[in-house]
């Protein structure tokens, strides 16, 4: 800055700042003191030793421009306390080396100089921090379009392996390793499910220690991909992922119980999908078969994905045997509840009656319509496993609401995670 105009500038002024390789020494002092590039003050110590030499304030394209060193810090991985350090060390480093101000016995100018660098000093800290927050926002939301995306493309398994398996490199997720999929869905109506989600992937992390986890939402489910369970030693209580998750997502108020599925654990880029579409259809057949278990398994439901390979078989099976109840009084669901009672306690009808809220008498009374109106006696043990295939598969497929259409297509219209 010339000599004449800071002496015009405040005729008020002592002996103009000498135009020399201070302030670049200031700079270094204070980038040592906050071990952060001094590159990032800019034309700050210019604004300073202007400010108490001449009292000028700052143009708003000057304080844009520190706005932008912030945005900078936080493109450069530099933490925030770590530039705003920088920027004091530099204001105090320079107040102690300005020579035209600190020796003057006028106490005036000395109280004017000192408001002037303070003055500037604070909006351009206040604007180094908004440009570094803005920053960071950008940051946030780009890595949170980059984490749906990628959890998008992990669970369809339609995308490309090799650039799958370079996208997951940064969640540390090693795809060659075998990993399952466990979908917790609340039974009531949920709302805000960030806090859930923070919660119970550090849960998962510190469960898992130091190996890769992820966890998200789709579909109003919470997604958890881990690492797989080891198989349990012999006599050991398994402390599997599901329990695990159900036991901390279960600390969530205001939801309603919880009901989880888990997929099995496969290796590979497909593995994910394949593990997530188990646990999808957990959750699915969980609501059809009205289960009272809060962790599903893929495994236990394996019975039941036999029954399915054979759709038309099963769908024929349920219209042959069930099929007569849909012209009851009442219609076939207080029929057919009562027969999936009876045959899930063995045939007794006392418990059949307890677990209704009926009388023994009448449990008996719908099980004589039964035998009448289909030809099958639930009393017979034979015939009775007839029936109990013809009612799992009568809740599988939906029937009779939807007369038997695919579990697929019932699933999507009936969402798991509501009541």
């Amino acid at each position: 800055m010339a000599q004449g105009r800071d002496q015009r500038s405040n005729p008020h002024q002592g002996p103009p700042v000498a135009e020399s390789g201070w302030l670049a020494e200031v700079a270094r002092a204070a980038g040592r003191e906050a071990g952060v590039p001094v590159e990032l003050l800019g034309e700050y110590l210019a604004l300073l030793a202007d400010a108490a030499v001449t009292g000028r304030k700052p143009h708003r394209a000057e304080l844009d421009a520190v706005a932008l060193q912030g945005r900078r810090a936080a493109e450069m991985g530099v933490s925030a306390g770590s530039v705003v350090q920088l920027y004091l060390s530099a204001a105090r480093l320079l107040w102690g080396r300005l020579p035209a101000v600190v020796r003057s016995r006028d106490s005036g100018l000395v109280r004017a100089a000192a408001d002037a660098v303070l003055f500037v000093v604070d909006t351009a800290v206040a604007g180094l921090a908004e440009g570094y927050t803005e920053a960071r926002r950008q940051q946030v939301r780009w890595e949170e379009t980059q984490r749906r995306e990628f959890i998008e493309d992990l669970l369809r398994g339609d995308a490309d392996v090799g650039r799958l398996v370079e996208r997951a490199e940064p969640f540390g997720l090693d795809m060659a390793r075998p990993h399952q999929v466990a979908l917790a869905a609340p039974t009531g109506r949920l709302t805000g499910t960030e806090p859930i989600v923070g919660d119970l992937e550090r849960a998962v992390v510190n469960r898992e220690g130091d190996r890769e986890v992820l966890v998200a939402t789709k579909d109003g489910w919470i997604v958890v991909v881990a690492p797989a369970d080891p198989p349990p030693a012999a006599g050991a209580a398994a402390d599997r992922l599901g329990d695990f998750v159900h036991a901390e997502v279960s600390r969530a108020t205001g939801a309603g119980p919880w009901r989880v599925a888990v997929g099995r654990p496969y290796p590979g880029a497909y593995g994910v999908p394949r593990s997530y579409e188990e646990a999808r259809d957990g959750l699915a057949m969980a609501v059809r078969l009205r289960l009272d278990a809060p962790v599903i398994h893929a495994e236990q439901l394996l019975t039941y994905r036999v029954l399915l390979r054979d759709q038309p078989a099963i769908t024929d099976l349920v219209h042959a045997v069930l099929g007569p109840l849909v012209g009851a009084r009442g219609g076939a669901e207080p029929l057919l509840a009562t027969l999936e009672a009876y045959v899930a306690t063995g045939g007794v009808t006392t418990e059949t009656a307890r677990r209704l809220h009926l009388s023994a008498r009448a449990v008996t009374y719908r099980l004589d319509r039964i035998a009448t109106l289909t030809g099958y006696q639930a009393t017979d043990p034979a015939q009775r496993f007839t029936m109990q295939v013809a009612v799992v598969g009568a809740r599988l497929l939906g029937w009779p609401e939807n007369g038997g259409a695919s579990p697929a297509g019932a699933a999507r219209e009936v969402p798991p995670s509501r009541p």
